[in-house]
C-alpha cells in the first residue's frame, strides 16, 4: 500500500513514517523542508506547501491513503487559523487527488469528561488552547465530510516519546484512563494505532482515541 504522510518531519509524523517503513509500506514523506527526513528504503521525500491545495493534490495523487499529522507550530501566534487553513487544504487536496482514505491526527482537547470537553475545563493549559480548539473545531467540520472515508485520531492526554509496545486500549469520545487515572501513550504506539486503523478500518467516518 502507498501512503502519503503530511507533516512527516514533526513529532508525530516522523514516528508515523518509521512505523510505515517497519510494516513495508511505500511511504511518501511530505514536508515543507525535507532535509530532516532520513533516507530509507521505501520512503520518498517530497517538499510541498500544505496551503497550496493544487500542488499538494498532485503529490497525493496515486496513493491509497493520506495520513495528516500537520501541526502549525505550538508557538505560532496565528496557530488557530493556520491549523484550520492547513487541514482544510489537506482535506480538499485529498479529494482532488481522488484518494478516499484519510486519517488525521487531532488533539485530546475535544475528548469528553462527562458532558464537557477537556479544552473547556478551567485546568486546561492555556498555552495549548489555540491548537486544541482548532483541532476540536476541525473535527466538528470533518464530521460533515461525506466524500472521504475519514478517521480522526485523538491522542492520549499525555503523548510522549517512548518505546513501541503495540499494546494499548481504544476508546471513542472519552479518554482511556488506566487504573491510576492516567491517560498516556507513546508517539511510537500512536503510530501503531494509525496503521492498525488503516488496515482494519474500525473507525471509518468517526473519531477514536487510545491509552495504556
Amino acid at each position: 500500500m502507498k501512503v502519503a504522510v503530511i507533516g512527516a518531519t514533526g513529532f508525530v509524523g516522523s514516528a508515523v513514517v518509521a512505523e510505515g517503513i517497519s510494516r513495508g509500506y511505500d511511504v511518501t514523506a511530505v514536508a515543507r523542508d525535507t532535509s530532516k527526513i532520513e533516507k530509507a528504503a521505501g520512503v520518498t521525500a517530497v517538499a510541498a506547501d500544505v496551503y497550496d491545495t493544487d500542488a499538494l493534490a498532485a503529490v497525493i495523487a496515486g496513493h491509497d491513503a493520506v495520513i495528516n499529522t500537520f501541526n502549525a507550530g505550538w508557538s505560532n501566534p496565528n496557530l488557530y487559523n493556520d491549523f484550520t487553513k492547513g487541514c482544510n487544504s489537506i482535506q480538499e487536496a485529498t479529494k482532488k487527488a481522488g484518494v478516499k482514505r484519510y486519517i488525521t491526527v487531532g488533539g485530546a482537547g475535544s475528548l469528553y469528561i462527562g458532558e464537557h470537553q477537556l479544552v473547556d475545563s478551567p485546568q486546561f493549559p492555556k498555552e495549548y488552547y489555540a491548537g486544541a480548539t482548532a483541532a476540536r473545531d476541525y473535527l466538528a467540520a470533518l464530521r460533515k465530510e461525506e466524500e472521504l472515508d475519514w478517521t480522526f485520531l485523538s491522542p492520549a492526554i499525555n503523548l510522549h516519546p517512548g518505546e513501541r509496545t503495540g499494546t494499548f486500549r481504544l476508546g471513542t469520545e472519552n479518554p482511556v484512563f488506566d487504573e491510576h487515572g492516567k491517560n498516556d501513550i507513546s508517539v511510537a504506539d500512536l503510530a501503531v494505532a494509525i496503521f492498525n486503523e488503516l488496515e482494519n478500518n474500525q473507525f471509518v467516518k468517526s473519531r477514536f482515541t487510545l491509552g495504556y
